[in-house]
């Protein structure tokens, strides 16, 4: 087996297909408030700019559209860009959220698309999925079912990826309904005790390296996958899984909040905790936990489960405030109410059941340090969302959203901060 490329930015989650990529027209837009934010009733101004080659592409045809992010656009039009540019006045909003201004141009039987997104107050921005009035029981008594299931750790030691100064393990864990949980784990060669990290992965089916490039640093670190199979296969065995058995794993059995998939899924992240803990390695107080996407999802679940989790960071979280579509605002991936969805899901049941699972009320309950890290123009996971879930922490949070052009991805720059923080502390340098 070919040894994998190892990752090479901590604790970022990458999306290839959402990565952006350098192309030949460039449609720049550009809100008149350098912050990007406003007060509800304040009007969003924005200047669209359409580049070919760095040079403003006169005389082309321009269509654009502007409302509430996910929403339908409340104005739109087509219009033909004398000079290259466009003065547009967005309009406003009356409470607090995200106006999303989306422009495209079709050259060469191509379509180009930029975006930008103004905030209104999104400190201010409220939860609308229900929090049971049961929550915390029915996962205390989850966690103590887990607890009396041994933990029955497997390592197959993967000399092809092993160090002069990590060895790399092939992990798997006891989970609930006779499941397994399964990651790579990597630790230092040399005696000691460290600090551990656990990374949660985004969303999809895939096989993962390990964090082996952090382990040489002196941390103990495990990322796992969280679908109950082993992360070193082919991959095309994880093809198969995505477009079969695991297809649309998001919303499987969500009819039942005892049978939904995600049940197995934070729990295992719970094992995963347990068998940090329990290393004879670890250094007994330094735990962190981090991803992005529905790792930052996992992220947050974790930590609001988990009191062995000491910080978090965070990219991106997804499954927030799902039920934002059912209260007519954009809700968080995987969008279980939006679209063609909406009909299947939008039943009493299944909006119960997301009060258990969604983001923002495990983030009630988060009261360790967390860094957390999106951009406005997110369409993957709406910053409503992400919003909603942030503003309910209880918690020391720190929110970076200097990088507010960025979708669902990160700059180096961003990750290297968010990377830097946790380290920081995990080591005791802040």
């Amino acid at each position: 087996m070919k040894r994998l490329l190892l990752i090479l930015c901590l604790f970022r989650f990458v999306d290839l297909a959402a990565q952006p990529v350098e192309r030949v027209v460039k449609i720049i837009i550009t809100p008149d408030h350098a912050d990007w934010l406003y007060k509800p009733g304040e009007s969003a101004k924005f200047n669209i700019s359409v580049y070919r080659n760095n040079v403003l592409l006169r005389g082309t045809k321009l269509r654009y559209e502007i409302g509430p992010e996910k929403m339908e656009p409340t104005k739109k039009e087509t219009v033909t860009l004398r000079d290259g540019t466009l003065a547009l006045d967005g309009g406003t909003m009356k409470a607090a959220g995200f106006l999303r201004c989306t422009a495209f141009v079709e050259l060469d039987g191509k379509e180009y698309k930029g975006l930008t997104t103004a905030g209104f107050e999104p400190l201010t921005i409220k939860p609308t999925v229900a929090n049971p009035a049961d929550f915390k029981e029915f996962w205390d008594k989850a966690k103590a079912d887990l607890a009396k299931i041994p933990v029955d750790a497997r390592m197959t030691l993967l000399p092809e990826r092993c160090t002069e100064l990590t060895n790399v393990y092939h992990l798997n864990l006891q989970n609930i309904n006779n499941s397994r949980f399964y990651g790579i784990l990597c630790v230092p060669k040399k005696e000691g005790k460290y600090p551990a990290i656990l990374r949660v992965p985004g969303a999809g089916v895939r096989a993962y390296n390990g964090m082996i490039a952090e382990a040489e640093k002196g941390f103990i670190t495990l990322e796992v996958g969280i679908h109950g199979v082993p992360v070193i296969m082919d991959p095309s065995v994880y093809v198969d899984l995505a477009r079969g058995p695991l297809n649309g794993y998001q919303s499987a059995n969500l009819d039942d909040r005892d049978r939904y998939y995600y049940k197995r899924v934070y729990l295992g992240c719970v094992r995963a905790v347990d068998f940090l803990a329990g290393m004879p390695q670890y250094d007994g107080q330094n735990m962190a936990v981090t991803g992005g996407s529905q790792g930052g999802a996992l992220s947050i679940v974790t930590a609001g489960l988990d009191s062995r989790i000491k910080w978090l960071g965070a990219y991106y979280p997804a499954l927030s405030d799902v039920t934002g579509y059912l209260n007519g605002r954009a809700g968080g991936w995987p969008h279980l109410f939006a679209g063609n969805e909406l009909t299947f899901n939008n039943k009493p049941d299944r909006i119960k059941t997301t009060g258990y699972y969604d983001v923002v009320n495990f983030a009630r309950l988060v009261n360790v340090p967390g860094y957390y890290s999106w951009g406005f123009n997110d369409e993957t996971c709406p910053p409503t969302s992400m919003y909603a879930a942030y503003n309910v922490i209880p918690g020391s949070k720190m929110l970076d959203i200097e990088f507010k052009d960025t979708g669902h991805w990160t700059y180096p720059e961003q990750t290297e901060k968010m990377t830097n923080w946790l380290l920081g502390h995990l080591k005791g340098v802040k």
